[in-house]
C-alpha cells in the first residue's frame, strides 16, 4: 500500500474521505473488478428480496439511509 497516498487521504475532511472512497469504488466496479459475495452475502440479499417482494412499500430511500449514515459518522 502507499503510505503517502494514504497519509493525504488521512487529511482530508470526513465528506472529502467519502468522496475518494466512492469515487475508488466506482471505478473498481466499472472495471468489473467486484469481489464475489461470500455465501453468507448472497443469502442475506436474498432474504431481502424476498423481504421487499411481500412488503414492497416497507422500504427506506437511498437518500435518507445516506443522511443517515453520514450523521452518525459525524457524530
Amino acid at each position: 500500500m502507499n503510505t503517502h497516498l494514504l497519509q493525504q487521504a488521512r487529511v482530508l475532511n470526513i465528506d472529502e474521505q467519502i468522496e475518494l472512497v466512492e469515487a475508488i469504488w466506482d471505478g473498481i466496479v466499472s472495471h468489473g473488478d467486484a469481489p464475489s459475495l461470500t455465501e453468507a452475502q448472497k443469502k442475506e440479499l436474498d432474504h431481502r428480496l424476498a423481504d421487499y417482494l411481500v412488503n414492497p412499500n416497507d422500504v427506506v430511500p437511498w437518500s435518507e439511509v445516506k443522511a443517515a449514515a453520514l450523521a452518525k459518522i459525524r457524530q
